[in-house]
């Protein structure tokens, strides 16, 4: 039997409206960000999925070589169609999931935005503070673990079903933006959300395998660069890494397999303050933000035009590798000095 209590707090916190578009929608897309991590993809697929019935056919957007080597399994595991350009014509929704701003959708590049949503209804739902409210809905709760925590909340408030595939897929977020439910992040309310999906049948033993403890030779290369290359400045408080883009290809990867490596110069003892810097594509330098205790993020990552968390942010620079570590580390420094140290 399932305590109700997850159930009362779903069903009390999802915005009518929210429900409402869910289930007038035909032919709606989902939609997450570029080079979607666990959370985003995971949102995603499992919405599509659950909505998906006689009355109602949802794609996902999911661009040739936006999906890491590490997340395939997920797409392969959810077996939802894809979304392409001609699409979004007939679209009579547009959901999107963990993603801040409208121009970090993960749409197929022949697609302008003046090509939608063109009138349609939007409906934005995530949980990162800096999002920009660019949805005719939006439902924003900055204080929620993950975006997957928030389409469970919805799946119950709909009525729609959690087979042990969704349940899986919406764990998968959770647990990957949680960090294993290590981050401060962490709130019995995700908490509550995950074992309601054990109880549905999430594969707990297997998601923790394929995302935790399963990595390629391409992937284990790429560690490699970024433990080699990492530095630490600012009195030990600050840590950072790289990885060009021929370190990036030469290992094998692509930029879609950029993500959870920030958690290397992270795991130094004393570093308040860890910042990985990647060359996906060549002239443009993605930068990840992490932070511990007292230090927040957020604005660092906002002087540079990103965005995200208050401990989890990120940004994008036009340049190469060497110029935006020229430019971000030495103002990074100056700026975990503000927050005074507890040691």
């Amino acid at each position: 039997m399932h305590s109700d209590l997850p159930v009362r707090e779903a069903i009390s916190i999802v915005p009518d409206e929210v429900v409402a578009a869910l289930a007038a929608a035909r032919r709606p897309i989902m939609i997450s960000h570029v080079v979607p991590d666990a959370d985003a993809l995971g949102s995603s697929l499992a919405m599509a999925l659950a909505f998906t019935r006689d009355t109602c056919q949802p794609k996902v957007s999911l661009p040739d070589g936006s999906l890491s080597q590490k997340l395939a399994f997920l797409a392969d595991l959810a077996g939802v169609p894809l979304a392409l350009a001609e699409d979004f014509a007939g679209a009579d929704l547009f959901v999107t999931l963990d993603t801040a701003k409208l121009d970090r959708c993960n749409i197929v590049k022949e697609l302008k935005q003046t090509d939608w949503p063109v009138g349609r209804t939007l409906l934005n739902i995530d949980h990162h503070v800096g999002n920009t409210r660019y949805g005719s809905i939006n439902w924003i709760e900055d204080h929620a673990s993950s975006t997957c925590e928030l389409v469970h909340r919805v799946l119950r408030a709909s009525g729609r079903p959690l087979t042990p595939t969704i349940a899986s897929l919406i764990y998968a977020g959770i647990q990957s933006d949680t960090l294993g439910f290590s981050l401060p992040s962490t709130t019995p309310s995700s908490m509550r959300a995950a074992a309601d999906l054990i109880e549905f049948g999430a594969d707990v033993g297997e998601l923790g395998e394929r995302l935790c403890r399963s990595q390629r030779k391409s992937e284990f290369d790429l560690h490699r660069v970024i433990y080699a290359n990492t530095r630490v400045v600012g009195n030990g408080e600050v840590a950072y890494s790289s990885a060009s883009y021929d370190e990036i290809h030469d290992a094998g990867c692509t930029a879609a397999d950029i993500d959870d490596q920030i958690n290397i110069p992270r795991s130094l003892d004393g570093v308040r303050l860890a910042m990985l810097f990647t060359e996906g594509r060549k002239g443009k330098t993605r930068i990840n933000f992490r932070s511990s205790g007292a230090v927040t993020v957020t604005e660092l990552a906002a002087e540079f035009g990103g965005g995200g968390h208050s401990q989890a942010a990120g940004a994008v620079l036009d340049c190469g590798l060497t110029e935006a570590v020229q430019k971000v580390v030495p103002r990074a420094a100056e700026y975990v000095s503000k927050w005074p140290n507890p040691a």
